[in-house]
Order: C-alpha cells, then sequence, then structure tokens
C-alpha cells in the first residue's frame, strides 16, 4: 500500500512538472504569435504625446575610400557577372531594411554596414590571389593613412 501511495504521489508531481511546461511553451507560442496590439506595443500614439517622426533612412553611401580598395582592378567577365550577381542580391536585402519600419535608425545603419561588410567579403572573395594581394595592401595603406590623420599634431609653441 505505501508503494503505491509513493507512485501516485510520483505521478503527480510528474503530472505538475509536464503542466508547468506545457503552459510556459503555451505562453511563449502565444507571445511570438499574438499580434502587437495584444503585447502591449500598440502602433497608434497616444494623443497626449506625439514623437516627433523621424526622416527615413535612405540606403548608406559606401565611404569613397573603402570603395576605393577594388577601383582600378581588372576582371574578367566571369569576375564582372559574379560581382555584378553579388551587388544585386545585396541591393535587394539592403532595400528591405530600409523599407522596414520596424527598426530604429540605429538598427538600420547597422544592418546597412553589416550588408556592406558581408558585399564587399564576397566581392573579395571572387577576386584571383594576386587581386586580393593588391587588394590587402591597399587596405593596409588606408588603415595607416586613417592612424596617422587621428594622431593628435604635436603643440605649437
Amino acid at each position: 500500500m505505501k508503494k503505491h501511495t509513493e507512485f501516485v504521489k510520483g505521478m503527480r508531481m510528474t503530472r505538475k512538472r509536464f503542466a508547468r511546461g506545457v503552459a510556459v511553451a503555451a505562453g511563449f507560442i502565444f507571445l511570438c504569435t499574438a499580434p502587437e496590439s495584444a503585447r502591449g506595443q500598440s502602433n497608434t500614439p497616444s494623443p497626449e504625446s506625439t514623437p516627433p517622426k523621424p526622416a527615413p533612412v535612405a540606403r548608406t553611401q559606401r565611404v569613397p575610400s573603402k570603395g576605393d580598395d577594388f577601383a582600378g582592378l581588372k576582371y574578367t567577365d566571369e569576375q564582372k557577372e559574379k560581382i555584378q550577381e553579388i551587388h544585386q542580391n545585396f541591393k535587394s536585402r539592403m532595400d528591405v531594411v530600409v523599407k522596414d519600419k520596424k527598426l530604429t535608425a540605429d538598427q538600420r545603419g547597422a544592418m546597412l554596414e553589416g550588408y556592406v561588410r558581408m558585399e564587399r567579403g564576397q566581392v573579395y572573395n571572387v577576386l584571383t590571389p594576386e587581386q586580393q594581394k593588391e587588394v590587402r595592401e591597399r587596405i593596409r595603406a588606408r588603415r595607416v593613412a586613417e592612424q596617422e590623420a587621428k594622431k593628435p599634431s604635436p603643440p605649437k609653441k
């Protein structure tokens, strides 16, 4: 009789744990699938305070010095096709980020910067080893020049 009581008590504990796990999982699923208004994130601003709308973010232009790393390289027709395909792929991705209203300006900027880095990495991988070496040397020279420009000039007497 004692064994049966312990077994039943153990089953209750197992049921409680299972029920708690199911409740937690159901809560997460509900939060993920519930509309924003159910989560307390109303899209309609309150009438008392309307924050100013941020200006729309355009695609960031590449920093000219970084774009120059690939300038002047002689590409084969195959490389040109691959690079054009990479540019088109990332342009569509960047356009989606620019149009996404859920992102803040900082988030948009970070994502766009990340896409630019990824794009440059893929273009770099298309290059021949000689071209890659030339690009690495340009990057190294640009970084040295940037470091020199950042150094404070000696105080004038």
